[in-house]
């Protein structure tokens, strides 16, 4: 047996999974992106740019998740660097599986349960009522954009403390405490060891929690009160209830265009970023 066909036995399995649950499906998507909704609601075979043209009436939920997802990405960065920084490079191990445990509790109970927890904290019986006993009235913190950027990042912080975390943990503590000797400041050191030695570690997770964004629905339904809604809530209105699944399809294939831009995009800036840091190791 050659190494190439080797290869492909090793690959085939693997190879089946994506061809069965994903090009199939996203092919039936684009299929589907064609046609028009039959008056029972439905798919009725056509070929038609009609459900293509109707997308600027779903501009509202685009804009949102465009403005809520990015930004939820780099607020859930902005907490987790600093925790993650803590528990790989400041933290005896004494205390560091303890902690880590202490992240991965919120997975243990239901984003269902954890949003309504926030729905009570952000409406009229938490921080609000907090805040009206202190001489503070009328802050609304339910319903809003937010609310939902909170629990966006409540909810996926996990998912970008821990590929930081490794990435932080393979960091060589030599290479700090070399830096200190050579009397550079704890901030240049940072900059210029730390933060371009867990640039893999942000690109996993920023990747991770931003495309898991972009197709969230049940936090901006539930925060959101139907008033900030995601892409995610336009798909599930237009499968399940409008039952337009030619509209919803062209929807559909429109986010995955503007993920499959946004992530390209995004690796190319990494990859840049990591050659001019191994250009700056080998100098």
């Amino acid at each position: 047996m050659t190494q190439r066909v080797r290869n492909w036995l090793l690959v085939a399995p693997a190879g089946a999974w994506l061809i069965v649950m994903l090009v199939l499906p996203l092919s039936v998507v684009f299929v589907f992106s064609f046609g028009e909704r039959a008056p029972s609601g439905g798919y009725v075979p056509a070929f038609t740019f009609e459900q293509y043209a109707n997308l600027p009436a779903r501009f509202t939920a685009f804009k949102n998740t465009l403005i809520l997802a990015p930004l939820g990405t780099i607020m859930a960065l902005l907490i987790a660097y600093p925790l993650a920084y803590q528990l790989a490079v400041r933290t005896s191990e004494r205390w560091k599986t303890l902690l880590l445990v202490l992240v991965i509790v919120p997975f243990w109970t239901s984003i269902l349960i954890r949003s309504y927890a926030w729905i009570f904290l952000l409406g009229g019986g938490g921080i609000p009522a907090l805040l009206a006993s202190l001489g503070i009235e009328d802050v609304r913190l339910i319903y809003t954009p937010f609310a939902v950027l909170i629990g966006i990042v409540y909810g996926y912080l996990p998912l970008m403390v821990f590929p930081i975390y490794v990435s932080l943990e393979r960091l060589d503590k030599r290479l700090l405490e070399a830096s200190a000797d050579l009397g550079a400041h704890p901030v240049t050191t940072f900059l210029t060891v730390t933060l371009p030695m867990s640039i893999s570690g942000i690109a996993t997770g920023c990747m991770l929690v931003f495309i898991l964004l972009m197709g969230e629905f049940l936090i901006p339904a539930l925060l959101g009160g139907g008033k900030v809604f995601f892409v995610g809530n336009a798909l599930v209105d237009l499968f399940l209830q409008s039952r337009n699944w030619a509209f919803g399809s062209a929807v559909a294939m429109m986010l995955i265009i503007i993920m499959l831009v946004t992530v390209t995009l995004y690796m190319r800036l990494i990859s840049r970023l990591n050659f001019r840091r191994d250009d700056a190791q080998l100098m």
